[in-house]
């Protein structure tokens, strides 16, 4: 998947060819390049410029580094016309999931000292999953499933297709997977307590609401919190006594960060 994706991706910009390098410099010429942070941020995606980069690649960061505002993440070098036509696809893919690898430190940081930990979720960009996921990882938070394949996660919506909490949970041990059940109400709750349900999804919960839920529950399965959690009230519900909050934010909405290219002839 991230040879298909980062072959479209080099596809998609260089097409029949760079143009401008092609008729601006000489192809005999080689130069150098530095990949330079321009603020302080989390490193990751060094995996994708080692596919853009065979040769010539000198990776001076590891993904889930801290690198401050003008350190060096990597140097290249090679044909000037081949670090040019590279160059967009290489900082588009950087950026991106370095962006998304700041934002998951600052997630975990915020629970720092709770028993609390974070989880990302499936809300990534289409093609870019496992990408992403590894860049929340770097970032310090737990990845949650990758896909529809891996884990059941009896939603709302699956409770009222199979008739019911038991039913939805009767019918997923057929799986064999582990399986996590979001629960609305109380009724809900004791149903799938009543069931062996080992992981309960509370949604939508205020801090003090899933702080009661999770005193009845009293360790009797893990419990993760998600919906509406946000950075400024994630401590909140953290110090809830919840085993994990699921975050969306981390992939959907990471901003990318600031890097750069700059090329010198060798």
């Amino acid at each position: 998947m991230r040879l298909a994706i980062v072959r479209l991706a080099l596809e998609e910009d260089i097409g029949s060819g760079d143009v401008t390098s092609r008729f601006s410099v000489p192809e005999s010429r080689h130069a150098n390049g530095r990949f330079l942070a321009r603020q302080d941020l989390v490193v990751a995606g060094l995996e994708v410029l080692e596919e853009i980069y065979p040769e010539g690649l000198e990776l001076r960061k590891r993904n889930g580094d801290c690198c401050a505002d003008g350190e060096i993440v990597a140097t290249v070098s090679g044909s000037a016309r081949a670090l040019l036509e590279r160059e967009r696809v290489a900082l588009n893919f950087l950026q991106r999931l370095s962006g998304v690898a700041t934002l998951a430190r600052r997630y975990a940081d915020a629970v720092a000292g709770t028993r609390c930990r974070v989880l990302d979720t499936r809300k990534t960009t289409p093609g870019m999953r496992l990408l992403e996921k590894a860049a929340a990882r770097a970032g310090g938070v737990v990845n949650h499933r990758f896909g529809l394949w891996d884990a059941v996660l009896i939603k709302n919506n699956h409770i009222a297709a199979a008739g019911g909490v038991r039913q939805a949970i009767e019918g997923a041990r057929r799986s064999g997977l582990e399986i996590e059940i979001e629960v609305r109400t109380r009724q809900e709750l004791e149903e799938a307590l009543a069931c062996g349900a080992g992981h309960l999804l509370l949604d939508n919960l205020t801090p003090a609401e899933a702080g009661a839920w999770i005193r009845e529950i009293a360790g009797r399965a893990t419990v993760e919190l998600s919906g509406g959690i946000t950075l400024e009230n994630l401590r909140s519900y953290a110090e809830t006594g919840a085993d994990f909050v699921s975050c969306g934010a981390i992939t959907h909405s990471a901003p990318a960060v600031d890097l750069s290219f700059r090329l010198e002839l060798a």
